[in-house]
């Protein structure tokens, strides 16, 4: 019988790899370095997966990587596909199925994003805990805040929490904001987000959420804020202060999450 596209990906993964794992996760930008404490590792490029999307971002590594982290068995995607790069949400969601066919139970999405608060600085990790889609092309209405266990899982957030509180590091908890750059977006825009109960905002993750969602799967997303949002700070925004203040959170970013893998 003639394999589909999500088939032909997980099958050439696994045959690679050797995955016989529960638990996932997608790296955002700048913080694929999760993947240099994984041993036993086994790393396949995204251009040798079928049908498997390409990201053509900086910080975006493009690779799957199998490995073991604190006796876990793991598997590590270093970047991710947007829309604003041409993607369609099924394209930027096909990783979340294959992931799904390749036996994973457990998901945690990471991205980098912008601050909604300016008293909440670059370098703090937030645990999401609700979600709003504001592409505005859902044309029901108003971007409105979606926070059910369906998405956020109320046991991975809790072990999130306690895995902060034994390691010392600062955590806090928040709404995300899907925008679909990939321009940033304007003081306007932010207040308006501010006003929606927004906490942080970026250009992905949410059609992965969803999708791994609607899959039954358990998902903990963690946004490193590497800026302030637009108007919240006295210098424009660039990637490459987003990639630079990944950079230098990023030990505290990987004792979190393996603290966290740990506790799965």
């Amino acid at each position: 019988m003639k394999m589909d596209k999500v088939e032909n990906a997980s099958h050439a993964i696994l045959q690679h790899t050797g995955f016989n794992g529960k638990i996932g996760m997608i790296m955002g930008s700048g913080l694929g370095s999760i993947a240099d404490i994984l041993t036993e590792k086994k790393m396949l490029p995204y251009s040798k997966i079928p049908h498997y999307p390409q990201s053509s971002v900086e910080g975006h590594k493009g690779e799957l990587i199998k490995g073991i982290l604190n006796n876990k068995e793991v598997l590590v995607a270093r970047g991710r596909v947007h829309c604003y790069e041409g993607f369609s949400i099924e394209e930027v969601g096909f990783p979340i199925q294959v992931f799904k066919k390749c036996g994973i139970r457990n998901i945690i999405i990471t991205n980098s994003s912008g601050s909604l608060r300016k008293e909440v600085l670059p370098g703090t990790i937030m645990t999401v805990i609700g979600h709003l889609d504001c592409t505005f092309q859902n044309l029901t209405g108003d971007p409105y805040l979606e926070n059910k266990n369906k998405y956020h899982s109320a046991q991975l957030i809790s072990i999130a929490k306690e895995a902060a509180l034994a390691n010392d590091i600062n955590v806090i908890q928040g709404n995300y904001c899907w925008t679909l750059g990939p321009a940033y977006e304007t003081p306007a825009e932010i207040k308006y987000l501010k006003s929606i109960n927004g906490s942080a905002v970026g250009m992905s993750t949410l059609p992965e959420i969803e999708l791994a969602g609607s899959l039954g799967l358990n998902i903990l997303t963690l946004s490193l804020l590497t800026n302030l949002a637009a108007g919240l700070s006295d210098h424009p925004l660039t990637h490459k202060e987003v990639l630079e203040n990944a950079s230098r959170s990023k030990d505290s970013f990987i004792k979190l999450v393996s603290s966290i893998i740990e506790r799965i």
